[in-house]
């Protein structure tokens, strides 16, 4: 500027070079550009040696519809005589693609949603649980932007059809249309591009009153909405550097985490709507459908009873099921080698319970973890002590090492029990109830229930305050002094 100011006002080269105290070539230079009309900051294109192979580089662009690599015309143009570097060639083909796709850019007409009209669903990758794979259910209710992400093992379609009925509990309702894409779960077959749906996710639809609809294959932008739930979902609840997550203990606390995952983010303001989806959701719900009571059970499995053993039998086969489900109903449904056990939880939605290898009549499925009150296989058949008299409460009343003591001198058929239980008494009145009662409990685990066993441990205890390691009197403990010395006779 302040060599044109120059020259505005001298109207001369090296006047307005000695006064802007620029060289004059370049203020005749500039000077010349202006009254082209040109910019002085863009430079003239020099000439490259790729030049006169531009025209055959958008040749190969338009014929492969831009999916041509750098390197590939690179070794073509070095057939044809070019000489010059591959970064040359990237350069070139870059700004033909970018030409090409220019022209070709798919243009997208806003859509505005109706309240209940649109649900989308689809499924991600989710984490590995105990080295086991499993897969992310997400769902996106279009109006609302609610979003729903449930934990599974697997895609089948019984899978499919429970999750899909968690999804509408949890929202509260069905909406007229359920988009995904064209899984063998829903689409069938394809013919002439027509998209052949499954009966079963048809029959569902009916059933829950929706449509169900399928994208163009290989578009998963006409899905947007879930892709982007997929997306964050995987982000948030698979573990990897950029989260710093852990892996998980068990399926029970990915579930756990990713309900607390839909709550935080439907209760965080939505960015493109400005609005949080759990209340928007409220509103919503006033246009849903009303749902069944009922799932729909034909694709869920076979209908079961849980039996007060907390068992189900499914082809004359026992199969455990976890504690809370006796004399309600369940869903059995075989998926490969396993059978999938499906229940109503608290909240109303269907959720997965249990898993079993199918086994044959004669084998029952029984898991340990089924029965926490019933160590090793069975109850706890031990009796609690229970005082009917003066001298069982008084007896009792010693502490906890005197009830051990009674539970176990019983069983092993020790006589006179009620005498040595008064002579407890008196001690424990002399003595101190403390000193007695870990006496009676040092007794108890050492099997020692004779007439003077208790004083003795009493003295025992007044003397030696430090207890070991007491030895019980068994068959598989003896006095006897070992033969080990008799080794070294003759060495």
């Amino acid at each position: 500027m302040k060599i044109f100011e120059a020259y505005d006002l001298t109207k001369t080269i090296h006047s307005a070079a000695q006064l802007s105290g620029a060289d004059p070539k370049t203020v005749k230079r500039y000077v010349e550009l202006r009254q082209l009309g040109l910019n002085p900051y863009e430079r003239a294109a020099r000439p490259k040696l790729i030049d006169p192979f531009l025209e055959k580089i958008e040749e190969w662009v338009e014929a492969s519809k831009a999916k041509i690599r750098a390197d590939v015309a690179h070794d073509k143009l070095i057939a044809m005589g070019y000489r010059g570097s591959p970064r040359s060639t990237r350069r070139a083909v870059n700004a033909a693609k970018a030409a090409w796709r220019a022209g070709r850019r798919r243009t997208y007409r806003p859509w505005i949603p109706e309240p209940g009209m649109w649900l989308q669903f689809d499924w991600g990758e989710g984490p590995r649980v105990d080295g086991r794979r499993t897969w992310l259910w997400c769902a996106w209710l279009a109006w609302s932007k609610f979003r729903v992400v449930i934990p599974v093992w697997d895609c089948t379609l019984g899978t499919l059809v429970s999750c899909l009925d968690s999804t509408l509990r949890r929202i509260g309702g069905a909406p007229t249309y359920v988009l995904t894409d064209n899984a063998k779960t829903v689409t069938s077959d394809h013919v002439a591009g027509i998209a052949v749906r499954h009966p079963q996710i048809v029959a569902a639809g009916r059933y829950y009153g929706c449509t169900v609809e399928t994208c163009v294959p290989y578009d998963p932008e006409s899905k947007g909405g879930v892709e982007a739930t997929v997306r964050l979902a995987k982000a948030d609840l698979v573990p990897t550097e950029a989260n710093l997550r852990s892996q998980y203990g068990g399926f029970a606390e990915l579930a756990e985490q990713c309900r607390t995952w839909c709550e935080k983010i439907n209760a965080r303001r939505h960015r493109g709507s400005g609005q949080i989806p759990a209340e928007q959701l409220l509103i919503e719900q006033q246009t849903l459908h009303v749902l069944p009571a009922e799932p729909f059970a034909l694709a869920l499995g076979e209908q079961r009873i849980v039996y007060d053993d907390q068992t189900i039998s499914f082809a004359s086969v026992r199969y455990s099921t976890p504690p809370g489900h006796v004399d309600t109903k369940v869903w059995v449904r075989v998926v490969g080698e396993e059978l999938v056990i499906t229940a109503r939880a608290a909240g109303g939605e269907l959720a997965e319970i249990a898993r079993h290898r199918v086994s044959i009549p004669g084998n029952p499925q029984i898991l340990a973890e089924h029965y926490p009150h019933h160590p090793n296989g069975r109850s706890i058949h031990q009796p609690k002590p229970r005082p009917r008299n003066e001298a069982e409460v008084a007896f009792l009343g010693i502490g906890p090492g005197a009830e051990r003591w009674l539970t176990e001198a019983g069983p092993a058929g020790a006589v006179r029990i009620r005498a040595k239980m008064a002579r407890a008494v008196e001690l424990a009145a002399v003595l101190g109830a403390e000193r007695v009662d870990e006496a009676l409990g040092l007794a108890a685990i050492a099997g020692r229930f004779a007439d003077d066993d208790l004083p003795a441990i009493v003295d025992h205890l007044s003397d030696h305050r430090a207890v070991g390691e007491l030895v019980r009197a068994d068959e598989r403990h003896s006095a006897q002094p070992g033969t080990a010395s008799w080794q070294a006779l003759g060495q």
